[in-house]
């Protein structure tokens, strides 16, 4: 990520709603910016630009901020309301916009909001196109030359077919050849953005779904449900009998899947398993799987085995997939459940992730646990986020500098330590790997500690 970027993070805009910088002010300026760059970049008079959102309250209020804005340069908005991350990106480049807008904060609780952009191709912003938005943004020396009026000033209009359009696509990438007639699952859809959308689509192709996490009302997104809160599904996958479940996110870019002993499967248990599959089927572009600094190492040592490599790169799905177009990869990566096939989609989404997997399990006639068991053997892994005040280069910090430098040389080649502060929240992340559980677990704790006297 470029350091002097102030507004954007890992993943777009992201903070408190109705506070610097999510607010209504920050959002019109922005969708102001984001014409301007849209007009220079693709040549159109009047830019289409598509606006998305989740299920917070908030959403209205930066929804109609951004239009207007769009609509003050004269640019053309294509409404699609409450719809996943994924599917935002989908229409964007169905419908041949100039840019997309996702209106979430993903995972985050509901009084956060996000803001994320996407080029007309359904690809997210580079880190360079964002910071010339930042600059804009700044910068009151008349950039937007002179204001629409009259008939050159924007209008916006609603796409009534998103939803359906979005479960079509969807369906597409199930193989024609199976359905999911005796399937059943439990869905979590975390009151966010798929509540519409994931039912219709798993049920249209057989499954039999008891679904919740289906009834938003603008401030329980996210809340003990869904991806981040997994132990509600696995619950009723085991109080009724189910051979899987499926949680979301807000956003539902991420997917935590579990299996019928309600036993969770995580991002890299996944990637495991599709590469395991798509090695098999010669499909896996360079025998090669994308994923970020925060996966288990056990990951590259199961693809390694099957004669596949592992490639990482810094944490976030935008870089897992700038990696992936790079090098012509298609198949990529988080552990928290983001996963990228970019032979059917331009980004996360979790529908279309379980849907693989469900894939395997229909044509192997096996459960999940079964196939995802034995698939990688896991170092043991101690991860502890907590929040922090401020932000501080480590080098800048010794207290921590000279504990981590102590646990890396106690570690030696058996382990690794990785601290990092959150793109997305005002939070501190420390991962610690390696061969006693107990061990790491103390290391990651002293770590912490130190982190935190630092930043007092």
């Amino acid at each position: 990520m470029n350091d002097t970027r102030r507004l954007f993070g890992t993943d777009g805009i992201r903070g408190p709603a109705n506070v610097h910088p999510m607010t209504g002010e920050i959002a019109m300026a922005l969708g102001r910016a984001l014409t301007h760059v849209a007009r220079r970049s693709h040549g159109r008079k009047s830019p289409r630009i598509v606006i998305g959102k989740d299920t917070r309250l908030s959403g209205y209020m930066l929804e109609t901020a951004i239009a207007s804005g769009i609509c003050s340069m004269g640019g053309q908005v294509l409404l699609v309301g409450p719809l996943p991350t994924p599917g935002i990106s989908f229409i964007t480049a169905s419908m041949r916009a100039d840019a997309g807008v996702v209106i979430s904060a993903s995972h985050n609780p509901y009084g956060d909001n996000g803001i994320k952009l996407f080029w007309s191709d359904g690809f997210k912003l580079p880190d360079e196109v964002e910071l010339e938005l930042e600059k804009l943004i700044a910068d009151n020396s008349g950039w937007a030359g002179p204001a629409p009026t009259g008939a050159d000033v924007g209008r916006a209009v609603r796409i009534d077919d998103a939803v359906g359009r979005y479960i079509v696509e969807l369906k597409h990438t199930f193989p024609r050849d199976l359905t999911m007639d005796g399937i059943s699952m439990v869905l979590d859809c975390a009151n966010g953005a798929a509540y519409k959308t994931a039912p219709h689509v798993f049920e249209e192709l057989g499954a039999t779904v008891e679904a919740f996490g289906i009834a938003p009302n603008g401030i329980n997104i996210n809340e003990d449900c869904g991806a981040l809160h997994p132990e509600k599904a696995a619950q009723k996958v085991l109080a009724s009998g189910a051979q899987l479940g499926v949680t979301l996110d807000g956003d539902a870019d991420r997917v935590i899947l579990i299996d019928e002993k309600g036993q969770i499967v995580d991002g890299d248990a996944v990637m495991a398993l599709c590469a395991s599959q798509m090695i098999r089927d010669r499909t896996l572009a360079s025998n090669t799987v994308v994923t970020t600094v925060m996966s288990n190492i056990g990951l590259d040592r199961a693809v390694e085995r099957l004669g596949g490599t592992v490639v990482r790169t810094q944490v976030g799905d935008r870089y897992v997939v700038e990696e992936m177009r790079k090098n012509h990869y298609n198949f990529g990566g988080e552990q928290s459940g983001h996963l990228i096939f970019t032979d059917h989609s331009t980004t996360g989404d979790g529908v279309l992730a379980a849907l693989q997997i469900l894939a395997i399990m229909v044509k192997e006639g096996r459960s999940l646990s079964e196939l995802a068991g034995g698939i990688m053997e896991r170092v043991p892994q101690s991860l502890q986020s907590f929040k922090v005040a401020r932000r501080a280069p480590l080098d800048s910090l010794p207290g921590v500098s000279r504990v981590i430098a102590q646990v890396e040389k106690e570690l030696g080649k058996d382990g690794r330590v990785l601290v990092r502060f959150s793109g997305t929240e005002a939070k501190a992340r420390v991962l610690v790997e390696g061969p006693v559980q107990e061990k790491i677990d103390e290391y990651c704790a002293q770590i912490r500690e130190a982190l935190i006297a630092d930043l007092m």
